[in-house]
Order: C-alpha cells, then sequence, then structure tokens
C-alpha cells in the first residue's frame, strides 16, 4: 500500500463569463452571545443583494438541528453552490457545517464560515454598532472568497492496519490492549526496561485503593495474551517517514549504537506520561532529611510496615503537607496539576489508616478535589487532618528545629493572618506534574506544545486525542495532567479515533494543500528549506527542476506561499483569488 492520495479530483475557480456563483448566507444570533452586540438584520440587509447571494437568512442557533435542515431545503431548492455561515469560531463547528455541505450534495470546500462571535460581538461588546460595521466587513469578505472557492475533494490515501503506541505507561499499555482487540497490529515502544511507568511504582491508588503495581501487573498479562501486540522496551522511536495511513517508522532498541528497526504503521499514538517536578535543593526545605516529595512520600507509606510509620529509625509523629510545590507558581508552572490535591488527600486517609494519632497538617492555597474526589477531602478532614490556607504571596517556610524536628511556619489566612509554627517529624512537598523533557518526539513528529510545554489537541472537546498531524495522536499525561482514571480514558479515545480510521482501510484527508504552478517555479528551492512538514521535493519535468508538493504530507500551514519569489505556489482554499476578493470587499466601500 501506498501513501499517495488517489482519485484526487481538484477543480479551478470560475473566470470571468462563467456562470454566477449562487451563495447562501447564514447569519446567527448565537442565542445573544452575537445579536446582544451586533445587529443580525442590519448585516442580512446590508448583505442580501451583495454579488452571487441569492439566500440571506438570520437564525437563533446556526449549529442546530432545526437549521442545519433549513440549509440543507434551502441550497437544495435554490441551487446553491457556495455556503456562507457567520457565527462562532471554526474551531467549534467547521465541521457541522462542512457535513451540512455534503448531505445537501455541494462541495464542502464550497462552504465558508465567518467568525463574528470571538472575532467581533466578543471583542466589541463596548460598541454595538462597530461590531455591526465589522460584521458587515467580515461577511462580505466570507462571500467574496466563496464567491472563488474551488471544487476540492479530500484526498483519499489507503491505510495499512497498524498502529505504534509510544509510551508504556497506563494508558499506553491500555490503548495498545484496546487496538488490538479490534484486529489492529500493534508496536508498543518503551523507553525503560520495564511496562507500567508511573503507576507500577506505587501500591494503593486512588479513588479505589487498587494497587497500581498489581493493575500494571494484569496489563502486562493482558498484553502477553495478545500476539498482535509486539513490545519493545528500552526503545526511542528516531525516525518517521511517509504520510498519514503509510508511517514508515523506526524505533531504536538498546541504546544510542543499537541497530533500528522499522515497521509501517496507519497512525501514531503518542503516551509518553510526565515528569514529576523536582524541588531545587532549598526550595521549601528540600534537601533537608524529612523533607519529601509526593512521589517519595507514597512510596515510603507503600513500604510501611506494621501499624504505624517509622522514618530513619523514628517513629512519625505529625506531617505537614506543603502543597503547589511546582504547580500555579507565578514565572513557573502556573498551571494547576488538579489531581495533586486528591492524591494528597488519598495519602492522608492511608496514613490515618496506619495510625490515627498521627497528626497531619494540610498547608494549600484551596484544595481542588473535583468530583467525586470531595469525598476523599472529606473523609480526610474526618479523620482529623487540619487544613490551613496560606496566602500566595507568602508560601510556608521549612527548616530545621532545634529538637530534631522540623518546623514549618505558616500564615493561616483563616485566623486573620496569624504566624503558625508546626512541628513536624516529616515534610511532604506535594509536587505537580511537568512535561517530559524533550525526547526529540517533538520535532521528529513535529508535535504542537502549547504555552505549559504539553502536547496540544485540536480541540479539547471536539477532537481531544487528534493533533494537527494527521494519524498522530496524543494520549494520557503527556497532553495535560490526568489521574490514571482519566489517562486511561484518553488512551481508549485515541483506539477509537485510530481504529475508525484504519479499519476502513482507506482514509480522507484535507485537499487545503499547497499547489505548484510549474511553469512558473524556477527550481530555487527556497520553498523547499521553508516547509517544516518536508512535504516539498525537487522533481525533473519535462528537463525542469522544479518544486512539487506530497499533498498527505502538507498540512496546508501555507508558509511556502509568500517566499516563493516567482508566485509560483498556491494554498487550496485560500488562493491568491480568494485572498484578493477578500481584501477587495473589506477595502470596497467603508460601511456607514
Amino acid at each position: 500500500m501506498t501513501g499517495e492520495p488517489v482519485d484526487v479530483q481538484i477543480g479551478k475557480a470560475p473566470e470571468e463569463g462563467d456562470a454566477e456563483r449562487r451563495i447562501g448566507v447564514f447569519i446567527c444570533h448565537c442565542g445573544g452571545n452575537i445579536s446582544d452586540y451586533v445587529d443580525v438584520a442590519a448585516v442580512r440587509d446590508a448583505l442580501k443583494d451583495e454579488k452571487g447571494v441569492v439566500v440571506a437568512e438570520t437564525t437563533m442557533f446556526a449549529c442546530s438541528d432545526g437549521t442545519q435542515h433549513d440549509m440543507i431545503d434551502q441550497i437544495r431548492e435554490q441551487g446553491l453552490d457556495g455556503l456562507v455561515v457567520a457565527s462562532c469560531s471554526p474551531k467549534l463547528h467547521q465541521i457541522t457545517f462542512r457535513g451540512v455541505s455534503k448531505r445537501a450534495d455541494l462541495n464542502p470546500y464550497a462552504y465558508t464560515q465567518v467568525n463574528i462571535r470571538e472575532q467581533d460581538s466578543w471583542a466589541h461588546g463596548d460598541d454595538p454598532e462597530g461590531a455591526t460595521e465589522k460584521a458587515i466587513a467580515l461577511v462580505r469578505a466570507g462571500i467574496g472568497r466563496t464567491r472563488n472557492s474551488e471544487p476540492l475533494v479530500p484526498l483519499v490515501v489507503e491505510t495499512t492496519p497498524a498502529t505504534m503506541v509510544v509510551g508504556a505507561g497506563i494508558a499506553g499499555m491500555r490503548a495498545a490492549i484496546g487496538l488490538a482487540d479490534t484486529g489492529l497490529h500493534v508496536y508498543l515502544v518503551e523507553k525503560e526496561p520495564e511496562l507500567g511507568g508511573w503507576a507500577g511504582r506505587f501500591g494503593a491508588m486512588f479513588p479505589n485503593d487498587r494497587s497500581g503495581r498489581e493493575q500494571i501487573a494484569v496489563l502486562k498479562e493482558q498484553i502477553a495474551q495478545r500476539p498482535t501486540i509486539t513490545v519493545f522496551t528500552e526503545a526511542e522511536l528516531v525516525g518517521k517517514t511517509g504520510s498519514f495511513g503509510n508511517y514508515e517508522a523506526e524505533v531504536r532498541v538498546g541504546g544510542p549504537d543499537a541497530d533500528t528497526i522499522r515497521a509501517t504503521v496507519g497512525s501514531i499514538v503518542i503516551a509518553t506520561g510526565f515528569d514529576s517536578y523536582q524541588p531545587e535543593v532549598g526550595e521549601f526545605g528540600y534537601g533537608i532529611k524529612g523533607v519529601l516529595t509526593l512521589p517519595e512520600f507514597k512510596e515510603f507509606v507503600d513500604g510501611a510496615a506494621g501499624s504505624t510509620l517509622v522514618y530513619e529509625g523514628r517513629p512519625v509523629r505529625s506531617i505537614a503537607y506543603v502543597y503547589c510545590v511546582g504547580s500555579r507558581q507565578p514565572g513557573g508552572n502556573e498551571y494547576c496539576s488538579k489531581f495533586c490535591c486528591a492524591a494528597t488527600a488519598h495519602a492522608s486517609i492511608l496514613v490515618s489508616t496506619l495510625d490515627p494519632a498521627i497528626r497531619q497538617f494540610h498547608l494549600n492555597r484551596g484544595v481542588r478535589t473535583y468530583g467525586k474526589y470531595e469525598l476523599m477531602y472529606t473523609q480526610a478532614r474526618e479523620n482529623g487532618a487540619v487544613y490551613m490556607t496560606y496566602p500566595d504571596d507568602t508560601p510556608p517556610a521549612v527548616q530545621q528545629g532545634t529538637k530534631g524536628q522540623l518546623d514549618v511556619t505558616v500564615t493561616d489566612t483563616l485566623t486573620g493572618g496569624r504566624e503558625v509554627t508546626i512541628p513536624a517529624d516529616l515534610v511532604v512537598l506535594v509536587t505537580g506534574m511537568v512535561p517530559r523533557a524533550d525526547t526529540g518526539l517533538t520535532d521528529l513528529l513535529k508535535l504542537p506544545v502549547g504555552d505549559d510545554g504539553f502536547y496540544n489537541e485540536i480541540h479539547p472537546k471536539l477532537r481531544p486525542v487528534e493533533t494537527v498531524v494527521d494519524g498522530v495522536m496524543i494520549a494520557g499525561s503527556c497532553q495535560g495532567p490526568k489521574t490514571a482514571t482519566e489517562s486511561v480514558a484518553s488512551g481508549m479515545a485515541a483506539v477509537a479515533q485510530s481504529a475508525a480510521i484504519l479499519k476502513k482501510g482507506v482514509a480522507e484527508l484535507d485537499p487545503l494543500v499547497a499547489t505548484v504552478h510549474a511553469e512558473a517555479c524556477t527550481g530555487c528551492r527556497e520553498c523547499l528549506t521553508t516547509c517544516p512538514y518536508d512535504a516539498i521535493a525537487s522533481v525533473e519535468v519535462e528537463g525542469r527542476t522544479v518544486a512539487e508538493v506530497a499533498a498527505a504530507v502538507c498540512k496546508g500551514c501555507g508558509g511556502c506561499v509568500p517566499l516563493c519569489p516567482e508566485g509560483a505556489l498556491d494554498l487550496l482554499g485560500y488562493t491568491d483569488a480568494q485572498m484578493t476578493a477578500m481584501i477587495d470587499s473589506l477595502v470596497e466601500v467603508p460601511v456607514s
């Protein structure tokens, strides 16, 4: 099987003298999110006579089933060959209205979504008149783009019924099992000598006290029972060529000097997990005997023998937990790791189960035990744990006490800012999750990374495990802090997404890719050095060296187009003709 597109039909923009386009324009109230600031009726009236516009309507919710059916009826009855929807962000409903177009037998790439919510009404709520004028201009530009749209069809590629899962923690292992059970061959690649990740290090885990080590042992057994799962340990993904549906992956097994193993896979699931924040020496007393991170403390409690805790030969009678170490820190990791509060409440319950007499103090900036984890917070308090809130700008101070214990000084907001010193036998720094140190995967797979350093999905609700790279999905805590339960859930979502694509044998890709006008290309190679996806190559055509775009590899970023000195490149769906029409529409006539 090849990764080259088949049955690709790319049309052209209508030329002067072609039949007039018939365009439908639908302007959304968005339940008031738009119409509270934009006079949608005025927008409709201003554009109903625009060249090519046959239908102009307002609607309360463009995305509703009723409006979608109305759009389909209008497209069919009026013979529309273009559609403009003025509503919210294309990130939310571009797929929705492309689907409407398909159901009405309208080319889905003759549809344009104009964002008059995030880019207009929400931005100009203090100026309704100006927001209305801007909306008219934006929709007019959308009409201009649609008037010059091309009848494109998706790129169709054959796919290989195999996938690669990179990372064998609890999310990656569960994903590998799920993929195998759908009938796909799975290559499971783990950097460490053993499968299991963080979960394999711990005993009882929240919320049900099931041992992490036992859960991992069960998953290992299930993997061993599936002959379609090939496991590589002490291995790394070091190379990737080809395109979605037929990636040629190179896996190095056994160290830098080892040989590489090649495998053809249709998709790749990244489940590389997280690192635990490592405090610097001196940070909240870290480095002093008895100051532990949360993972270190968890392993200490798991290994406890008998009915009490003994640290360095001394019984533990009091513990102070310092929350938000490595999370919610201005100038550092400003995000919330969200699992930490629940994990600490669970650890506190385990300690109370061992020895109810141990005093436990939870020094926090606000406890975030969401959902059912609130029950653990309640139980920890009922067991006698004391929760004290400290100000953001006055973190606790930890120092060695004069009597062998640790002194933790905290400003308690609940007592009006009273400064309290707590003697403790152990101090637990509640450390959050941080992104894994870059293993080269980011550059190799062209994965998008957010401001927090974790991998980014396309949309957290609508496309929660897909990345902008077709066929490359993310699962587990590599995309952000997650509990083990949430990690497994995202792993199974990646299973569903991969299987839905690969089990068909073919996949469709957006045709919104760069294209080369060979007659204008001089072979300067400027575009080759610009493309971040290595989608452009030099080829010989009739004795000339010209650029050629691998459509199945191109991501339609458009970075190559403005850099071509000869103007030999165009981006389908955003052609020069379409962009010129949009600009002309925006500057044509000032809106009054």
